[in-house]
């Protein structure tokens, strides 16, 4: 028998986005760490989507960066393209996204991995969590067992005090093309099928989640002249705010547009049933804001064409990504409904679409911190956790993972509130809602989204990042630089006014801007539509030299000071709900007068505040008021014993 034990402090299962910087964080937080992947040669692999970002995920790969992770800067360094997105509307909702050299990614982050001190990368499938009952001399502790190692497969065991679950897609995966169900993870690797079972053992309760990715198919035998060409911006915007912009400034390469038509909308029809979604075989739910083109047919019959984007998979092959067409039906469907779009009449699939189905976490089993309840030391996060996406599983993993090296080092954990980043939004609705699909992060989730802009993520969250250590003090002192000019030069612009004298009205005129009829501050005059700080320099003389960045804060600062101090008050209460805590071993059912309903799913989230309590699906206005009710009994009973 095997006898064979080796020592660590954390131990993450999954090497996808979410594991990186897991794994990253602890170890630079100077954690013996080792992170195990069912191959060693795909880490950070994207087997879906080539491009990290879009609306919302922008923000979160931003914020990932502004708290010390990597996926921004390993980003800036594999892009093929650039695209700022939504810059029709207001700051509030611009995202960039890039499209990646997939290999490339993989290759830069698995380079970061091996380079960094205190972290091994292991090349095995874990099998067990092994866990000890968990022993305080409180008997209302809030945990019953607690983490002491894992096991692989070839029975190896690893002594750990933290384990951070990033699995992915991988638990007990089968992928479905039609009738056709191949037993593995994405991409054809090899599944883990042992993990679930040892979760199982020990209390946690798991569910099916199904996701799906289109074909990808030769490049050399699509017809691009059909399509509309879709080009990067010029310059490009970093991700990272540690990337000096003028190395982003190269090449780009193109990504096209093409439309489904009635022709391939027929073809899906005839076909449903073959389907395995609608044939019943799959048992998973899928996402709804990123459904197949089946879903999007039988859902909405009344569009007569479906947006199609051919995008580069890199500059090492002539594969394409047919994004907006992914698919479970079977090969030959397949072939016939993707030669209908205009430009892929002869295309060749190198890969056909699939749907894939795997294990996740029920939900209300998550604390605040990502640690699963009741086993101290088991942490959790991307997909496991019941979301989608590369960006929020990195932010996921990045959170699980510092807050795993919190408790180790037994320092406070990392808290972010929906107030203070949308990573405080995707870990509170992950943590307090039941979600009956998998999660994906949008602009529309967030309530102070004028607040948790991606340019101003440094500004939310650097200090954070500096605090629990991920950030050098050269850094944070830069932020602090920074912060400093910006206010300096919006005092400075509001205090700078300009006459209504001759030279000042031809500006006005000659920018085909209304004449003053009083001396003006700068600061009024940027509120204008048809003016910017830029725009002004020539009736602003004594304008110190400023970075584009601190430029860009400037402005919107001055532009959206009235929507911005109202979001601010809004925060304030906000906050004050989020100050009320609830104590960890309240017992609802001595709450009178709360249905039934609310008491079951606080029995079940266990929230911590009034304003996660709020929150909480099923619990409505008047629950939360007699929630209030007594808990100012509990602390006036408390108070008057002393």
């Amino acid at each position: 028998m095997m006898d064979i034990r080796e020592k660590y402090d954390v131990a993450v299962i999954g090497a996808g986005h979410a594991g990186c910087e897991a794994a990253l964080a602890c170890a630079r937080l100077g954690l013996e760490t080792i992170i195990f992947t069912m191959s060693a040669d795909n880490i950070a692999f994207m087997p879906c989507n080539p491009h990290i970002g879009g609306s919302s995920k922008g923000h979160l790969v931003r914020e990932i960066d502004a708290l010390g992770g990597q996926m921004g800067k390993v980003i800036d360094k594999t892009f093929l393209q650039s695209k700022m997105l939504n810059t029709s509307k207001g700051p509030a909702v611009h995202s960039l996204r890039c499209q990646a050299d997939k290999m490339e990614y993989s290759k830069e982050m698995k380079r970061v991995l091996e380079a960094q001190e205190h972290l091994s990368i292991k090349q095995a499938e874990v099998s067990e969590i092994l866990m000890e009952d968990y022993q305080v001399d409180n008997e209302e502790a809030e945990y019953t067992k607690k983490i002491i190692g894992v096991k692989i497969f070839s029975g190896i065991v690893y002594d750990v005090k933290a384990v951070i679950l990033c699995t992915g897609t991988y638990l007990k995966s089968r992928c479905l093309t039609g009738e056709a169900i191949t037993y593995s993870g994405p991409n054809g690797l090899l599944p883990s099928n042992l993990l679930s079972q040892s979760l199982i053992d020990a209390g946690i309760e798991l569910r099916r989640f199904k996701t799906g990715t289109p074909a990808r198919m030769d490049g050399n035998t699509i017809d691009y002249s059909k399509m509309s060409e879709q080009f990067g911006d010029s310059p490009v915007v970093p991700f990272s705010f540690d990337t000096d912009p003028d190395e982003v400034q190269r090449p780009q390469m193109s990504c096209w547009l093409t439309y489904t038509n009635e022709k391939t909308h027929e073809i899906i029809r005839k076909n449903i049933d073959r389907s395995p979604i609608y044939a019943g075989i799959i048992e998973g739910i899928g996402p709804r804001y990123c459904p197949s083109i089946e879903d999007k047919v039988v859902k909405f019959p009344d569009h007569e064409r479906h947006q199609v984007f051919v995008e580069p998979e890199g500059t090492y092959t002539n594969e394409v990504y047919i994004d907006g067409m992914s698919s479970s039906l079977p090969e030959d469907v397949q072939i016939a409904m993707y030669r209908t779009v205009p430009g892929l009449e002869n295309c060749k699939i190198v890969k056909s679409a699939y749907a894939i189905e795997y294990d996740c976490l029920c939900p209300g089993q998550l604390m605040p911190s990502l640690e699963i309840k009741n086993i101290h030391g088991l942490f959790s996060a991307g997909q496991f956790n019941g979301s989608s996406g590369y960006e929020e599983a990195a932010a996921q993993g990045l959170y699980a993972g510092i807050n795993a090296a919190m408790q180790i080092k037994n320092k406070s954990y990392l808290t972010i509130d929906r107030s203070e980043g949308y990573i405080g939004v995707l870990v509170d609705d992950l943590v307090t809602k039941e979600n009956l699909e998998p999660y994906r992060m949008m602009t529309s989730r967030a309530e102070y989204r004028l607040l948790l802009r991606q340019d101003n993520a440094d500004i939310r969250l650097r200090k954070k990042g500096y605090e629990v250590g991920l950030i050098s003090e050269d850094k944070y002192n830069r932020l602090t630089d920074k912060i400093d000019k910006i206010a300096k030069e919006v005092e400075r612009l509001k205090n700078t006014t300009v006459g209504a004298n001759a030279t000042i009205q031809k500006f006005m005129e000659d920018n085909g801007s209304s004449l003053l009829k009083t001396a003006t501050s700068l600061a009024e005059l940027i509120c204008r539509p048809e003016f910017s700080y830029e725009t002004l320099a020539p009736i602003d003389k004594e304008r110190p030299v400023l970075s584009k960045e601190v430029i860009e804060q400037v402005e919107i600062t001055i532009r959206y000071e009235g929507y911005i101090n109202r979001q601010e008050r809004q925060v304030e209460q906000f906050k004050k709900l989020e100050k009320k805590l609830i104590p960890a071993d309240i017992d609802y059912s001595d709450v009178s007068s709360l249905r039934l309903e609310a008491r079951q799913k606080l029995e079940k989230f266990r929230p911590t505040n009034i304003g996660q309590a709020s929150r909480i699906g099923g619990v409505n206005p008047a629950d939360v008021s007699v929630l209030l009710i007594y808990l100012d009994s509990i602390y006036r009973g408390k108070n008057d014993e002393k």
